[in-house]
């Protein structure tokens, strides 16, 4: 025994009482004879356990485990035995080391009792007592043992006697093989040592002249025999010699008897004693083969295994076969050489062709293939490096021609096949459950044999086919073809095959027929489409996706396909589509390749044509295939293959025409009626428990349910999606699948983490998460780990308090939470106009279920019945600060809060209770955690400017004397330190020859010509020396812009409108609470700039009013559910304060310019509230809530992205978060405090004088600009932190200038085309 296992009290007491059992450890001759007898009734007792043991270390494994495998353990006479005897030696010292304990170390608790236990047990096993004991016991087992090996020779003695007087019967009762494919030939045979003379007599026994009786008795002596000593043999060459005749001769007694030496050397040996072994039985087949030279059964006769010749062949076989797949567990171990030896020897076994005349030999391979129809053997041996790179080293130097009989043999059934046949389903339900032997199968057919030859070589074809050296290996050039077969041709026949498979249904054929064609293909397929090097140089090739497409432009042409089972064969078609077109390469293949023919015959991409195949489907639009018209499986599968596409924003953009999201969604609603005629569960009636059992018609709704969901993965995607009227829907499927964890798809390595932040960025979005219960869910699971924790079980293990701001444990609820309120939109439609409670008292009971109690509980808390209702007050008000903090780089959001709930009131009021005084009268603040949070979040809500134009104090302090240097206050105005220098505006020469420029131009016409001079000049200066355009000038150049471009018709997007307002009508509008607010952070930023003037805030109240009396004027009156869409705009015009701004405060001269730029297309993405519920959208998409900045600017950003910088693209995607809603926060507040602002004015200059598509390509260019940073905190998964809080620092836009404009040549007729799009109602 290893251990000695201690308990208390009396749980040892059940031990066997046992008179021979002493106090001391001393073992007398009876106890030796007893414990003798029980080890023996043991080892019988376990007897079938080791014999079924491939070898001795395995045996030993089972022996050591055997407590742990077998239930019986503790019944066994002989563990009772030294139970008792344990307990007897050391019960003495245990109760006193016990005792010794407790009374030292007081009570154990939990955990401590487990302490207690091993202290016990480490003092008992230092005893003096435990190692006498060990010692009695080491030397009483060493005696018993010798004596059971004894008694054991002396048995093996007696039984070779009885083999001298009945050779035969012995052999009978000793050995039994029927070749069975489920026996193992590796079988565990006693052994005992043996002498040289021995051995040199054996060997002379076993010359092949001797009689077969004196050869039969010299090898049941050599079984006995440890194969080392016989490898060992003086006469070794002379006694190999002979064995191999054994092997070979006609006799089964002889031939059975050399293979079960074989066998136990195989089982029992190292390495450098099998390989001898090993290649002797393969040379001894070889000769076989090439000696006897079989002819391949014919039709009519086929394979006997039970003729004598062929049952010895077969058993040589499999020991080959057995050995071949355990043998890769331990060469690793060994010298190379020996690794090769065996490999060698393989392989020239199995490139063995017999010639046989004008007749078909039986090979090698055949056999192997009845035995191993997968090529198990040869995945094992390619699966390692160690053994792959030997392998295919020698199969290209010296082995090829076995590649080539495998790519025959596939071309071989492939132009043999007979689509009309059926008995492919008999041979494949046949081989699925052979067996050889005598009590199974004993005659296959000349097609059986075929078969398992054409699956053992696609096998192991698809496993040459995922290497790159095993690629190498083509192209082959095979018999009776004139041009080498290449990867693609051998893609193409594995393709063609499967269409041939048997007529069964796609659903039994998935789990019964392994071994048909189509399963064997599709497995190989998936394998290739799995590994980017496979798909590439095998998968992603026009012939390959051509043959792919064949059964689907049949049916698009209204012919009948060549198919076995069309349901089965289209859904085994598209399941490889799916995989094609989940990889970038895949999918460029499918949109762009155009030299594939469609049904109409003119050149189209593979994606149109399967795109127009789904439709027909759900249509039911295939004459020639009625029977698919119900399949749920086809069709399915087909739209699977679309979504790979659709999700995406190139697929969407190619599949977008064809309005797939509303057949999807027309479909949907047919089915949902039809389910909704299910009729409802009673009590006592069965309940459904699994898919299988519900019906159809459910399950068809749910999958088109989940693939009109997926149109959410990309910003156009969604706006789609909400138009089909199914959004809510799909949502709360898709947060009962979140609920689940569950992945999106198979295809997909993700979960729902970015769907989510997709659809929250929406006004329709989010409240389709908040009627789903997702929010509800998120909340309470937030407050959970927040407030409630674990429960502290185990004293000693209490839980740690938190050291970060946010616990790890709240970690993920905090980045769902961002996630989910990172849009304005998001903001707008929860909170907007929502009163918090504000009760006077809290249960402790009562928990959180939306946003606004979460803002109630643990952001404002400004009451001591908040405070006291909070087990973790400090930890959850920094979570709830820091949450805000986030919130509030959203400006829109900032002013939202800020007007509704008065926060900068509230922390103020906090920091001043947080304030103390001195004994000689100055005042201070106490610094703790939540301080020094509120004092970060005032600064960041009072100051506004860009990465040089305002300093946020750090939240964390710092080593020293002094650790919090940054003053706090807790009244306005804050100090000054936190409002940094503004840059000062340069005036130089080269600013006079631009406004010689403008000058010079007055009184020209301002064509289209002057606007290509404009630009070029722009562009000029902007990539030589941009810091110069500031100031009059560039205003100066973008009002001449705007102005030549609103009197040009067709630069001009939306019709003219004559806006003449009464001044004392427009002075008369009211401005709501919001828009004061951002006239307060716009006037004081103007200030900071030293742009504006004290007296300004009226002038930009009157420029507000004005625009929005004119755009008023050019709204639709909706009726929707959503806030967003109910009173007017609900943010700030930050455009308009942009503008007012570069214009230094002229009100007139800035509504001038914005009712000339109203009329151009720029307006409606950089200017927000211009496009607003706009007359000029269509109807269906200004009801929406899904501004076109959303689903066309930031469309174009993710999509652009993933090509141009796809590493920024993917830490998007592994963060859960989108580019999209950190551009929408971006561009609709202008990159107010993102950008200085001599950077917002080249943005707004940039894309108004070079065009709206360049907002897109700034947006890329920014990001690229961060991609170290984004890469860094992708890993450090506080991503959307960085990007919300953080400014841009050290871009700009002149640097990236010419970035943007080789992202225009490559971009600007997809983009711009898509912008143009928005309004059908553009003025030509």
């Amino acid at each position: 025994m290893n251990t000695v296992s201690v308990c208390t009290g009396n749980t040892w007491r059940r031990g066997v009482h046992h008179t021979s059992c002493r106090a001391m450890s001393q073992f007398s001759v009876e106890d030796e004879a007893e414990v003798q007898s029980l080890l023996r009734q043991l080892l019988r007792s376990v007897k079938e356990r080791i014999s079924g043991a491939p070898s001795v270390e395995c045996a030993e494994e089972i022996l050591l485990h055997l407590e742990e495998t077998d239930k019986n353990f503790h019944n066994y006479e002989f563990v009772k035995y030294l139970r008792h005897y344990v307990e007897s030696t050391l019960g003495a010292v245990i109760e006193e080391e016990t005792e010794s304990c407790a009374t030292g170390d007081g009570h154990a608790i939990g955990s401590a009792q487990d302490t207690l236990v091993h202290v016990v047990t480490r003092r008992t096993r230092e005893s003096a007592q435990y190692k006498q004991m060990m010692q009695a016991l080491k030397q009483t087992m060493m005696v018993i043992v010798e004596s059971l090996l004894n008694k054991f020779e002396e048995d093996q003695l007696k039984k070779e006697e009885m083999n001298q007087k009945s050779p035969h019967e012995q052999f009978s009762s000793h050995y039994t093989d029927n070749c069975s494919d489920s026996d193992s030939s590796f079988n565990q045979q006693s052994y005992a040592f043996i002498r040289q003379e021995q051995l040199q007599v054996i060997s002379e026994k076993l010359d092949p002249s001797r009689p077969k009786e004196v050869r039969w008795e010299a090898l049941q002596l050599l079984c006995c025999a440890p194969p080392s000593d016989v490898l060992s043999c003086e006469n070794w060459s002379g006694l190999h010699r002979n064995l191999s005749a054994a092997l070979s001769d006609p006799d089964p007694d002889l031939s059975d008897k050399v293979l079960r030496f074989f066998a136990k050397t195989f089982s029992s040996s190292p390495l450098n004693v099998t390989r001898e072994m090993y290649t002797s039985l393969v040379k001894s087949l070889e000769s076989d083969f090439l000696h006897h030279k079989l002819g391949f059964p014919a039709d009519s006769s086929g394979l006997d295994v039970n003729r004598p010749y062929i049952a010895r062949l077969l058993k040589q076989m499999r020991l080959m076969n057995d050995f071949q797949k355990e043998v890769t567990t331990f060469w690793i171990r060994h010298p190379e050489k020996y690794m090769e030896e065996i490999i060698e020897s393989t392989l020239g076994l199995l490139s063995v062709r017999p010639e046989h005349g004008s007749v078909k030999s039986l090979e090698p391979v055949h056999l192997l293939s009845l035995l191993d129809i997968q090529a198990t053997w040869f995945k094992k041996w390619m699966h390692g490096y160690y053994s792959r790179t030997v392998v295919l080293r020698l199969l290209e130097r010296k082995y090829k021609s076995m590649i080539v009989a495998a790519v025959q043999q596939c071309i071989y059934y492939y132009e043999s096949c007979d689509p009309g046949r059926e008995d492919t389903l008999e041979i494949t339900q046949a081989m699925e459950h052979q067996q050889i032997g005598p009590a199974q199968r004993n005659c296959y057919s000349a097609k059986e044999l075929e078969y398992t030859h054409f699956v053992h070589s696609v096998c192991l074809l698809g496993r040459l086919l995922m290497y790159t050296n095993g690629r190498k290996l083509f192209p082959i050039k095979v018999r009776k073809r004139r041009d080498p077969v290449t990867l693609t041709n051998l893609v193409v026949i594995l393709i063609s095959i499967m269409y041939q498979r048997p007529n069964t249904s796609y659903a039994v054929s998935a789990h019964t027929d392994s071994l048909s064609p189509a399963v064997l293909v599709m497995e190989v397929l998936r394998q290739l489409c799995e590994r980017t090097g496979c798909a590439v140089e095998c998968i992603y090739q026009v012939p390959v996706v051509e043959a792919l497409l064949v059964p689907i432009l049949a049916l698009l042409r209204g012919k009948p396909v060549k198919l076995k089972c069309p349901e089965s064969g289209l859904t085994h078609i598209a399941d490889t589509l799916a995989r094609i077109a989940t990889t970038e390469c895949g999918l460029a293949l499918f949109l762009y390749e155009r030299k594939l023919i469609s049904a109409e015959g003119e050149g189209m991409t593979a994606a149109h044509i399967i795109v127009r195949f789904a439709q027909a489907l759900l249509a039911k639009e295939l004459p020639a295939c009625a029977e698919l018209e119900d399949s749920a499986a086809v069709k399915g599968a087909f739209i699977f293959v679309c979504r790979q596409m659709y999700n995406t924003g190139a697929g969407l953009q190619v599949l977008g025409p064809y309005g797939l999201h509303e057949c999807i969604a027309q479909a949907w609603r047919k089915t949902s009626s039809l389910s909704e005629r299910v009729p409802t569960p009673v009590p006592g009636a069965p309940v459904p428990v699994s898919p299988q059992e519900l019906p159809s018609t459910v399950i068809w709704e749910e999958v088109l349910l989940d693939n009109l969901l997926n149109f959410a993965a990309t910003p156009k995607g969604l706006l789609l999606l909400q138009q089909t009227g199914a959004i809510q829907e799909c949502v709360t499927y898709m947060f009962s699948r979140f609920t689940q964890k569950l992945q999106v798809s198979s295809c997909e390595k993700f979960g729902y983490g970015v769907m989510v932040t997709q659809v929250a960025a929406t006004a329709p979005g989010i409240m389709a998460l908040r009627s789903s219960g997702f929010i509800q869910a998120m909340v309470v699971e937030l407050w959970s780990v927040l407030e409630c924790g674990r429960e502290d079980v185990r004293v000693v293990h209490p839980k740690s308090t938190p050291m970060d701001p946010v616990d790890k444990s709240c970690v993920k609820s905090f980045l769902t939470l961002v996630n989910l309120l990172s849009s304005a939109h998001a903001v707008w439609e929860l909170l907007c106009h929502q009163v918090l409670p504000n009760k006077s008292e809290y249960s402790l009971r009562e928990m959180p279920t939306s946003v606004i109690d979460v803002m109630d509980r643990l952001v404002v808390i400004n009451s001591d019945a908040k405070i006291h209702s909070l087990f973790n007050y400090e930890q959850s008000h920094t979570f709830g600060l820091r949450l805000l903090s986030v919130m509030c780089c959203s400006l829109d959001s900032l002013l939202l809060l800020e007007s509704q709930y008065k926060l900068s009131d509230i922390l103020l009021q906090s920091q001043e209770d947080n304030a103390i005084e001195s004994s000689s009268g100055d005042r201070g603040f106490i610094i703790d955690g939540l301080s020094v949070e509120r004092h970060h979040l005032l600064v960041r809500m009072s100051v506004t400017g860009g990465p040089s134009e305002r300093s946020l104090p750090p939240r964390s302090l710092q080593k020293g004397d002094d650790p919090y240097p940054w003053p706090m206050f807790s009244t306005y105005p804050l100090p000054s330190c936190y409002v940094l220098d503004a840059a000062k505006t340069h005036h130089t020469k080269q600013d006079s020859e631009l406004c010689a420029f403008l000058t010079s131009s007055k009184d020209v016409e301002r064509d289209k010509t002057w606007m290509d001079s404009c630009r070029r000049h722009y562009f000029n200066v902007m990539t030589s020396k941009s810091s110069i355009l500031t100031g009059n000038v560039l205003a100066d150049l973008m009002e001449a812009v705007v102005q030549s471009l609103s009197l040009s018709p067709s630069a001009c997007f939306f019709p003219p409108v004559d806006y003449k307002a009464a001044e004392h009508y427009v002075e008369t509008r009211g401005l709501t609470s919001v828009e004061q607010l951002g006239v307060k952070v716009s006037l004081r930023y103007g200030l900071f700039l030293k742009l504006l003037k004290e007296d300004s805030e009226q002038d930009l109240c009157n420029l507000l009013r004005h625009t929005q009396e004119f755009l008023s004027q050019q709204r639709l009156k909706l009726q929707s559910d959503l806030r967003y869409l109910q009173r007017g705009y609900p943010g700030h015009d930050w455009f308009a304060s942009t503008v007012f701004l570069l214009l230094c405060g002229d009100a007139d001269r800035s509504l001038s310019l914005l009712l000339r730029f109203s009329r151009l297309l720029t307006s409606a993405f950089l200017w927000q509230p211009r496009i607003y519920a706009s007359v000029h959208l269509p109807l269906e998409i200004a009801q929406s809530g899904v501004p076109p900045l959303y689903s066309c600017t930031a469309h174009y950003v993710e999509m652009l992205l993933k090509a141009e910088v796809p590493l920024v693209s993917s830490a998007f995607r592994m963060s859960g978060f989108t580019p999209s809603q950190m551009c929408m926060q971006w561009l609709g507040q202008c990159f107010w405090n993102y950008l200085d602002w001599s950077e917002i004015c080249h943005y707004v200059a940039t894309c108004i004088i070079m065009g709206p598509d360049y907002q897109v390509y700034m947006c890329v260019s920014v990001l690229k600009h961060l991609q170290r940073d984004i890469l860094q905190h992708a890993q450090t998964q506080d991503l959307q932190v960085f990007l919300k809080e953080e400014p841009i620092r050290g871009y700009r836009v002149s640097d990236y200038l010419d970035y943007m404009e080789a992202l225009e040549h490559s971009y600007r007729a997809m983009v711009l085309t898509d912008m143009e799009s928005i309004s059908p109602k553009r003025n030509t």
